[in-house]
């Protein structure tokens, strides 16, 4: 029976390609899609998560959640493009009455209890949030994939921070200690994952609806991250999101207490890992370690070749 999961998103290009994957693994059925705000500002956010859902059309659409209407104090867009989505524009129906994405992930939780794991691939605040909303939350979640932090890589927000650390680490730090089970994937793992023009442009099933959308939108990003960075290709950080549900193997963790600095001038957003020797507390995450660089792009061709049968 296919892992119930419900996808929370600031979508830049990453998070379209994580979105995408996600909609066509057969592992997998994806009844929820959380908007947040992140990569792009919030109605942006919510607009986007419509957008490639429309673009896609997967054989069965999740429920959708609008963004909470708050602002960080930074964003995406220099990678990802103005609107999030590339230089490309996608038109896109207007939706209404849609629920918050707090009040869709406590919903679901609610109707799924113990069946339902949360990947969240962008600002931890939306998950704050249903915690806020219902305290049994960690007890009914089956577990919380975060993609999020830096161990012993540098921030790419800060010289300490991770982007979606960063943007509230409040909130990150009440989820890391929330209680539910949850795997972290930091910068040091996610940033592994670089696939060249050639991995990204000539994606499999050419002519299906997720592949011509996907390769519409990548090529900002392969110029955005030459002209910044002088990188030939674009990291998938939100894949490994997924990946480390679907193909748990593919991942190495180990236990870890994690902690999220809330206030430092220069470290905010900083998440400290508690390596002494000896310590009692006990562990709250299981922090990814090591990828298996090959098996994802394995992972990947293999399921965007199932895009097929959307063909047009």
């Amino acid at each position: 029976m296919p892992q119930k999961v419900i996808l929370v998103a600031d979508p830049g290009i990453d998070g379209a390609f994580a979105i995408a994957l996600a909609l066509h693994d057969p592992t997998l059925e994806v009844i929820g899609l959380a908007a947040t705000a992140g990569n792009v500002p919030w109605e942006q956010a919510t607009r986007n998560v419509q957008t490639v859902v429309e673009q896609i059309d997967p054989p069965r659409w999740p429920r959708l959640g609008a963004a909470l209407a708050l602002e960080y104090d930074v964003d995406g867009r220099r990678l990802h493009g103005p609107n999030g989505m590339g230089a490309e524009s996608f038109p896109c129906a207007q939706l209404h009455h849609t629920l918050s994405s707090d009040k869709l992930l406590v919903d679901l939780v609610r109707q799924f209890p113990k069946e339902v794991a949360v990947v969240v691939m962008g600002p931890l605040t939306v998950l704050a949030r249903a915690l806020d909303r219902d305290a049994d939350f960690p007890s009914l979640v089956q577990r919380i994939i975060c993609v999020g932090g830096a161990w012993r890589e540098a921030g790419n927000a800060s010289a300490a921070a991770e982007f979606h650390f960063y943007c509230d680490p409040l909130s990150a730090r009440q989820v890391l200690k929330c209680g539910a089970p949850m795997t972290l994937i930091p910068l040091d793992v996610s940033r592994q994952i670089l696939f060249s023009p050639t991995d990204l442009l000539e994606l499999p099933a050419p002519e299906s609806r997720a592949c011509r959308f996907l390769r519409r939108i990548v090529p900002f990003g392969i110029g955005a991250n030459s002209n910044a960075f002088g990188i030939e290709g674009f990291h998938l950080e939100d894949v490994v999101g997924i990946v480390a549900l679907s193909r748990v193997d593919s991942l190495t963790t180990r236990s870890a207490i994690v902690d999220v600095e809330t206030r430092g001038e220069l470290t905010r957003g900083m998440s400290v890992v508690d390596s002494r020797p000896g310590i009692q507390e006990e562990p709250n995450v299981d922090l990814a370690v090591k990828v298996d660089v090959s098996s994802i792009k394995k992972y990947m061709e293999a399921v965007l070749s199932l895009a097929k049968g959307k063909e047009e």
